[in-house]
């Protein structure tokens, strides 16, 4: 263990998203993994035996994890003992995600969740670090809620939402109103690879489950404000979309159509996604992308094979800005789905909460 690293551990650590999660934190120079906890049908295997050929990431397994025990997810005070705090990946009902997510909390362990089960709970943040750190300060209603004193939940958006909400909320000064938004969705945000899912290759499916309805109301609340220690989501702009999985292995990307209250010129939106930054850019943050917007020139990019990986996958590529006939303007996005949009996203959260004080030693 080096000294002075937060001891983290990994919820449902044996997934497509729980392994990102681990690669990611590979080399972190924050935090190191030291429990994984899963179903108990994985308990007490080692992590290299639980996973076995699942291992779905294009790089190694890490050394430092192959052999650690994995824990049974549910024996809550046991792997709240070994850490100071948890990423939450598990496959679970949404009502089992959010009971067991809230029993962590109250063994008095943060947890940084990529679930849906809690996007929706008031006092839960739910955080694009460069868009709404200010919602953190709702943590201090929530914990009075639980009655903990340093434990608590903080959850990220839906991946989908990642490749557009950001060029959007960039644009903000000159209130967008209308977003009619398409999202071509990579399988691995099914938790999926070719191999796992042969029907994929070759073929586009019109339908995602729940993820229109995500797409539409997820970008409400990010822009929401904090009143009386909860989020109220924002009234506007109306958002409509529709969400397709195409044979891509990693990167959705959107195709935008969006009308202001004022409209920009095209120089004035372009030099707002440049100069766009967070506090995670100002704070210097290990994950955090030095340029977080990326705009192309070029007629045919972003592309998700060329592009997903922008910034180690932590950036949004944009693209195709044009004026348009029926709406002011049309532009593409693309985000790396299980990184930006899943596990990374959290440990971005992650820093920006230690950074800020909310997660500390044990």
């Amino acid at each position: 263990m080096d000294m002075g690293k937060l001891r983290v551990g990994i919820l449902g650590g044996t997934g497509m998203v729980g392994q990102r999660f681990i690669s990611l934190l590979e080399n972190h120079p924050w935090f190191e993994v030291v429990a994984v906890a899963a179903s108990p049908r994985s308990a007490g295997k080692t992590y290299e035996e639980a996973v076995g050929a699942r291992w779905k990431m294009a790089t190694p397994m890490p050394e430092n994890v192959k052999k650690l025990i994995v824990m049974n997810v549910n024996d809550v005070a046991e792997v709240s003992k070994k850490v100071d705090f948890v990423f939450s990946a598990v496959d679970m009902t949404k009502d089992e995600i959010k009971a067991i997510e809230e029993a962590y909390a109250k063994a008095e362990t943060p947890v940084v969740s990529n679930n849906s089960a809690h996007r929706w709970t008031p006092d839960v943040p739910m955080l694009v670090p460069e868009l709404n750190p200010e919602h953190l300060e709702v943590i201090e209603a929530q914990k009075k809620r639980l009655g903990t004193k340093r434990g608590f939940i903080v959850v990220k958006p839906n991946c989908s939402i990642q490749s557009y909400t950001p060029a959007l909320h960039a644009l903000r000064e000159f209130g967008p109103k209308l977003v009619v938004a398409t999202t071509y969705q990579a399988i691995s945000g099914a938790g999926k690879n070719f191999a796992d899912w042969p029907e994929m290759v070759d073929n586009v499916i019109p339908y995602i489950g729940g993820e229109e309805e995500k797409s539409e109301q997820e970008p409400l609340r990010i822009w929401g404000k904090v009143e009386n220690g909860q989020i109220v989501k924002a009234d506007g702009p109306v958002i409509t979309t529709q969400c397709i999985r195409v044979p891509v292995t990693d990167g959705h990307t959107a195709a935008v159509f969006v009308n202001f209250e004022k409209k920009p010129t095209k120089e004035q939106i372009l030099k707002a996604w440049a100069e766009f930054k967070g506090i995670p850019q100002e704070l210097n943050l290990p994950s955090a992308p030095k340029q977080f917007i990326k705009y192309f020139e070029e007629d045919n990019r972003p592309q998700a094979k060329l592009d997903r990986d922008y910034e180690n996958g932590m950036g949004i590529c944009l693209g195709r800005l044009r004026e348009d006939t029926v709406f002011d303007y049309k532009f593409v996005g693309l985000s790396h789905n299980t990184v930006r949009g899943a596990a990374g996203g959290g440990v971005l959260t992650a820093e920006l909460l230690k950074a800020q004080g909310y997660i500390t030693e044990k």
